[in-house]
This record gives C-alpha cells, structure tokens and sequence, in this order.
C-alpha cells in the first residue's frame, strides 16, 4: 500500500488547487458525530481548504445516528452540494445516500472511514499500520503477559482494520506463549464510557490480572485508563490513536503507552482538495497521488492513504514542533525530568 507523509500530502494539495479552482462549487459535509476532539480540527482544516479553493461549506451532525446522517446527506443534496464528503457513521448503512447522490451525479469522498463502494473516493490514513504501530508499541513496552484488545465500533470497517494490524504483531508472541489475550471487546460508537464498561467487566472476569492493553483509539484508551485507575492499576501498557491532547497527557504522565498520531490537520486539507477537484470534474482515478485499492470484500475503489506517526514519550517533541499542542498542555502534572520536552 502506497503511502503519503505530510509533505507528500502537501504537494498533493498544491497540485488539485492550481488544477481545480473552485467557483461558486459547495461541498458538504457529513459528520457521524463531534464526540471525539479530532473532528474539530479535521472540520477547520477542510474548510480553510475550501475557502482557499472559493467553494462553500455546509455540513451537519449526524450524532451518532445512522438515520439521521441518511436524512442529513439528502438535506445537503437539497442544499446544493456539488460534492459530499461523508464520514459514516455506519459504513453498511450508506448505501442508500451513495445512490442518491449518484443519481445526482455529485462525487463523494469516502472520509477516513471506509465506505463500500466504487462511486466512492476513499481518503484516510493506513488503519492496517496504525494497528501494527499501537501493537509494536505496547509490545515493545510489554513483552509478555496477559493482553486485552479494546476495539472501535463494530458499524466501522476501521475496527477491523485496526484489529487485524495489531494481531499480524502479536501473532508471534502468541504462538510463543509470551502474550495471551484474555479479554477483547468491541466499542459500540466508539464512546469512550462503553470502553470503560467493558475494561471494567474484563477485569472483573480476570481477577485484574491484565498486564497490557491494545485499544484503538484515544478514546477507547481513556475509557480503559479510567478502569485501570480505579482499580490502582494506572501505568500499563496502553495504546491509542488520534493525537488526542488529553491522549498526549497521558503519554507525558506514563498512563498511556502510545497515540499514534493521525495529522487531521493534512487529511482535512487533502479532502477539502479532493472534493473540489471532483466537483469539477476531474475523474476518480485521475486525482494526484491516487492509488488503485481493493477492499476486503473484493471492490476495486481509487484511494489515497496517508502515513501516521506513533508518538510515545521518546519523541513527544514532534507534535509540538509541529504546533499540534502547546507544550503547557501536553506536560500538565508532568514530573520534572520525566520527560525530554517538558524540561
């Protein structure tokens, strides 16, 4: 799989702006919800590539409801929407907005999240190596033991993805019986409160003996600190995803692991691109950058993968170099010298 770094992403993006101008075009933009923090800063860097392009923004907040985003996607159709940009809140439940807005002739661009279908342009970072770099991380900080996999919400094609990146890590120390994974549990939307249920019930189930955790994201690895906090067990292995402020906190004060860090900032842009591009009238597969994908389910879809970066506290000075948090957020309740870029 072909990927992008930032600096990839950014000539990728000089490239649609000078080739698609935008003029009086509207994009919309469905949102499956505002729960996690990312999608505020995804939201802002879309719209200031919209407004670098000339097109229009109009979007709408789904929260969480896969009703409510088909209705949302026909409202912004109404509204004039010369291209969709669709983060689904249940991938297997779209299809009806993807015909609609077919019969439209308007482009979708399938954001983050996997959407089935070939009408689509699927935008989104390598979930399969996120996967592989919270497992390698927690491995590397737990080598054996008794795991737990906390994943995302079972409506995301991501949770799969993410889940098989981690086990292709961990198969080897499986087989070799230095890992065991006792309990694993899916997260029903991703809320950070149903993966603190299931932490607390699987260590229930195991007596607290649980030794590393391998969540997918950084709201399912708060949920789990929570558990493991309330039963005096804070400071474990546990893996995240996003770059969540709150996340990198806990990366600085030893209570997580890993974020692997999705820059929202450079996927926003590329899809605020993308979707004027399309709009215009460039083709799926004549995007820059674009890569021919084939789904696990066998459909063949145009794509675009970005590269992520796990951040742990080695190299916790990346993400304020890069201006993503303020070095006062990131070393809140930090111990002096615990960390390099807190001193």
């Amino acid at each position: 799989m072909k990927k992008f770094t930032a600096a990839a992403a950014a000539v990728l993006g000089a490239t649609i702006s000078s080739a698609a101008f935008a003029e009086d075009l509207v994009v919309g933009v469905s949102w499956s919800n505002f729960q996690e923090e990312r999608w505020k800063t995804d939201e802002a860097a879309i719209k200031a590539a919209l407004e670098a392009a000339g097109a229009e923004y109009i979007s709408a907040d789904a929260q969480s409801s896969s009703a409510k985003q088909l209705s949302d996607i026909e409202s912004l159709i109404a509204r004039g929407a010369d291209a969709l940009i669709i983060l689904a809140q249940d991938a297997s439940a779209v299809g009806p907005a993807m015909d609609a807005a077919s019969d439209e002739g308007i482009a979708v661009v399938a954001y983050d999240r996997l959407i089935e279908d070939g009408r689509a342009y699927y935008l989104t970072f390598d979930n399969v190596e996120v996967g592989r770099m919270q497992a390698r991380a927690v491995l590397a900080a737990q080598p054996t033991g008794n795991y737990v996999m906390i994943k995302g919400s079972p409506t995301d094609p991501n949770a799969d993805f993410l889940r098989g990146g981690q086990q292709e890590v961990l198969q080897a120390a499986i087989d070799a019986g230095d890992i065991t994974i006792v309990g694993e549990a899916y997260t029903d939307g991703w809320l950070p409160a149903n993966a603190q249920r299931n932490m607390e019930q699987i260590l229930t189930a195991n007596d607290n003996k649980v030794d590393a955790v391998v969540a997918s994201n950084d709201g399912t690895a708060g949920g789990a600190v929570a558990a493991l906090t309330a039963q005096g067990m804070e400071g474990i292995a546990v893996s995240g995803q996003d770059g969540d402020h709150a996340a990198l906190n806990r990366v600085a004060n030893g209570t997580q692991t890993v974020s692997v860090w999705k820059d929202a900032r450079e996927l926003g842009k590329a899809a605020g691109e993308i979707a004027v591009a399309l709009a215009g009238g460039t083709a799926l597969g004549d995007i820059e950058g674009t890569v021919a994908w084939t789904s696990p389910a066998g459909t063949s879809m145009n794509a675009t993968f970005l590269a992520p970066v796990p951040v742990t506290r080695d190299n916790l000075n990346a993400v304020v170099d890069a201006g993503w948090i303020e070095k006062d957020a990131l070393c809140q309740g930090v111990a002096a010298g615990a960390v390099a870029v807190c001193d």
